[in-house]
């Protein structure tokens, strides 16, 4: 008997090709394209007969033909919805390593649809019609900057620190601080990449305190380079010493190799000017007696994921000469960003509104309350009794390992349940990640917080005009 059942409930089936007959699934292909609908209804159909084995007697719309399209439909939207797109940050951390890092200016933004639309001079050099190279497309502005000879680019930090290493101490020794082997995002660790590179590493110095005397011992004919390593994501402090620059440097000239200074995420500019911590600029390390210095393009310098080698020009020559440069080189889109965002650079004057990176950054708490005020109440009004929806201040983050124990006075939204469990938080964060513009807060104290400091105030309508879209259940 259940043996008939799942045979006529077979057969009620309508068939891939009066699907696609009637006028829905002519719809539906017309938009698609024929075969990805043949292939999606076929699976769909697949599924119908899989739930009827499982349990003929409960399924009865399966040979409605709208039904298993609409099915259909809805796979086929899933399948083409683009997976990486658009979010609000609203984490508390400013240059969010899983949400992007630093975000582009508009001139950035159109300098790459400006080359992406068609054919552009990436490798061609248009003054004498021969092939050109594509570091120069953005060279003279990254040594004015930096002060430096050459400079090329790669497609982030850690391939530049590698392809340093790669190029001029291969089979060589290289003398690092115990205080600096550093372990950034995703487990990469200093030491895995100088194995990778071919070098040896050298551990000198303690975790805590490091002299001249220790990277002196630790020199010889095996030496290759001298390289200091920025500790972007933590500080040591307390019982601390370490070796300035300009001894290593000096240090490195005795023993004819150059001096390495890995500034990590790295900045062009003196942050202290618009109230932010002060760090190590690359000009300084070049002044201080850097041979080469990289840095990331992504995150303090507020442009796109890239890293750049800068220094002396037979160096960045005998990188380049290798071939792993090719394997590790940026693309037409990268260096048309990256040229925009270094230009801005320019005009310091104007730098700190148009680089959205340094205008979050430096953003005032009076101007973050007084958005944090206007959102509150907005989403109070949709919470209603459900929620006691309140402001307060907070502290953000910097990010990316970028000044790690620095943190800037903020303002969050804080969104308490009125029948909070941490379930219900987690369910609660769930529904704003699903919103058409995903919201990416955080739960914190029984609350879950949602950091203004990266919402200005023309986004503040986009977002709240997407609440009334939220899925969640009180």
């Amino acid at each position: 008997m259940k043996n008939e059942l799942h045979t006529t409930k077979f057969r009620a089936l309508p068939s891939v090709d009066r699907l696609l007959q009637c006028d829905y699934g002519a719809v539906i292909a017309a938009e698609y394209g024929s075969q990805i609908v043949t292939e999606t209804l076929r699976n769909e159909l697949k599924n119908c007969r899989e739930l009827i084995k499982a349990n003929p007697l409960e399924y009865k719309s399966f040979s409605d033909e709208k039904y298993i399209l609409r099915k259909a439909e809805n796979a086929l939207e899933n399948l083409h919805c683009s997976l990486l797109r658009p979010v609000f940050n609203l984490t508390g951390t400013v240059l969010h390593t899983n949400l992007g890092r630093a975000p582009l200016p508009q001139e950035a933004i159109d300098e790459v649809k400006a080359v992406m639309q068609g054919a552009s001079n990436v490798e061609f050099n248009l003054s004498n019609g021969k092939r050109g190279d594509r570091d120069d497309l953005v060279e003279s502005w990254l040594t004015r900057l930096t002060g430096t000879e050459a400079a090329t680019v790669v497609n982030n930090n850690a391939a530049a620190v590698l392809l340093v290493l790669n190029s001029l101490a291969r089979r060589k020794e290289v003398p690092v601080s115990r205080g600096e082997l550093v372990e950034i995002g995703g487990s990469f660790r200093i030491p895995d990449v100088m194995a990778r590179a071919g070098s040896k590493l050298v551990e000198v110095g303690t975790t805590n305190r490091t002299h001249l005397a220790d990277f002196a011992d630790a020199m010889s004919t095996k030496t290759g380079l001298i390289m200091k390593i920025h500790t972007s994501n933590y500080v040591v402090q307390g019982f601390t010493a370490s070796v300035s620059d300009s001894d290593l440097s000096r240090l490195a000239r005795e023993h004819d190799v150059p001096f390495v200074n890995d500034l990590g995420s790295g900045t062009l500019l003196d942050f202290s000017k618009y109230g932010l911590p002060k760090e190590q600029t690359a000009f300084e390390a070049i002044q201080a007696g850097a041979d080469l210095i990289t840095f990331s393009g992504d995150k303090l310098l507020g442009g796109p994921q890239c890293g750049i080698i800068a220094g002396k020009a037979d160096l960045i020559k005998k990188i380049k000469r290798n071939a792993l440069k090719r394997a590790l080189r940026v693309d037409k889109l990268t260096l048309a960003a990256l040229n925009a965002v270094l230009k801005l650079y320019g005009n310091p004057d104007t730098l700190a509104q148009k680089l959205p990176s340094l205008r979050l950054l430096s953003r005032s708490q009076k101007d973050i309350q007084k958005v944090a005020e206007d959102l509150a109440k907005s989403l109070q009004e949709y919470f209603s009794d459900s929620a006691v929806v309140s402001f307060s201040d907070c502290k953000s983050q910097i990010g990316s390992g970028a000044m790690p124990i620095d943190i800037l006075p903020s303002c969050a939204v804080k969104i308490s349940l009125a029948s909070s469990s941490g379930k219900k938080l987690v369910l609660l964060a769930k529904a704003f990640r699903e919103l058409p513009i995903p919201v990416v807060g955080r739960i914190h104290q029984d609350a879950f917080f949602l950091d203004i400091r990266c919402l200005e105030k023309e986004d503040e309508e986009r977002f709240v005009g997407q609440i009334v879209q939220l899925n969640f259940r009180f």
